[in-house]
């Protein structure tokens, strides 16, 4: 996607109870330092361990086929310091056109009714780009909140959506004592290489085709990954049978947001089975020796994040390795009025 600047004021309805804010769209080329700082800020207050850098949301929104930031992210200025932003993303949600819609308010301008003027935007918006790219059909608007999100919360029930489905982020604390889990016959454990990032992703965006949800991955999906700055594919598992790639642990290490947290942690992320090599203790062997190569990275500390409604068992599977439940949230939809 290419750099563009179309910034430019913007009026907010219902005004928000507080003077002397401007409101405008998204400067693709100045923006990305400010929203991460003010999404660092409100999710540390909320206790959400995602502190993103800039570069990490630069390469997630510039290569998302659902935003063009310039057009679908709305921020609020006080002094010249961004204080909140809201997001407008088009996914296609098993099968269905979703309007997914973000934001955050920096902790000190709560309660204003920025959050309520942000929404009402939003909710503008998506209806804007509906009627645009999808004038024949009905579709969503959707939202995710977390538990301590309170404010997020009722905001989303304000406009109508209600929770369909929640979601678990799971930790174990200790890696020192990892359960010796042996691969099952007929699997091979090979060292990932960059001529098999391709056949990986497929492979894997392939076993998540039967989850609650599902987004079909693209080339774009693709590039985000593969050019985050923290890439490290040594990290990985990839379970082999014959030439087929059969199971898939993503292992990432974000050096910056362990450092503002003070922990040495992991995350195993896309954690995926294809179809005909279930039920067969792959899962729970790849997750293991995925642990085993968080630990020998000097982590100490490992999370992911699960459906609490999957359908193949991943939350008690994580259960059996170890992880405790440290906090939940949900997915939040409605049909979008027109």
């Amino acid at each position: 996607m290419s750099t563009t600047s179309r910034v430019g004021e913007l009026t907010l309805s219902p005004k928000p109870r507080i003077e002397a804010v401007s409101v405008r769209r998204f400067d693709d080329l100045t923006d990305y330092e400010a929203l991460a700082a003010l999404m660092r800020l409100a999710n540390t207050e909320d206790a959400i361990p995602y502190l993103p850098t800039a570069q990490n949301l630069e390469v997630e929104m510039r290569n998302s086929t659902g935003i063009v930031p310039a057009d679908d992210v709305v921020v609020v200025e006080l002094d010249g310091r961004l204080i909140a932003s809201s997001v407008v993303e088009r996914n296609m949600r098993d099968g269905v056109p979703t309007y997914e819609l973000s934001g955050t308010v920096d902790p000190t301008h709560r309660r204003l009714g920025i959050g309520t003027s942000l929404m009402a935007s939003a909710l503008g918006h998506a209806r804007a780009r509906a009627n645009r790219e999808d004038p024949d059909r009905d579709v969503k608007v959707g939202a995710f909140a977390e538990e301590t999100e309170v404010g997020h919360q009722a905001l989303l029930l304000a406009a109508g959506m209600l929770p369909v489905r929640h979601f678990f982020l799971m930790r174990r604390s200790d890696l020192a004592t990892i359960p010796d889990v042996p691969l099952p016959d007929g699997f091979e454990i090979r060292p990932v290489s960059e001529d098999q990032w391709r056949t990986i992703f497929d492979a894997e965006s392939e076993a998540f085709r039967d989850h609650w949800g599902h987004r079909e991955m693209d080339d774009n999906d693709f590039q985000m990954t593969f050019t985050m700055p923290e890439l490290d594919t040594d990290l990985w598992v990839a379970a082999w049978a014959g030439d087929d790639v059969a199971g898939v642990v993503q292992n990432w290490i974000w050096p910056e947001e362990n450092e503002r947290l003070g922990v040495k942690r992991g995350w195993l992320e896309h954690i995926s089975v294809r179809r005909p090599w279930r039920r067969r203790g792959l899962a729970r062997a790849i997750t293991a020796a995925a642990l085993v190569k968080i630990r020998e990275a000097g982590m100490d500390d490992a999370m992911l994040g699960v459906d609490s409604e999957n359908p193949n068992g991943a939350l008690g599977l994580y259960e059996g390795l170890g992880f405790i439940v440290q906090s939940r949230g949900a997915a939040y939809n409605r049909i979008l009025d027109r």
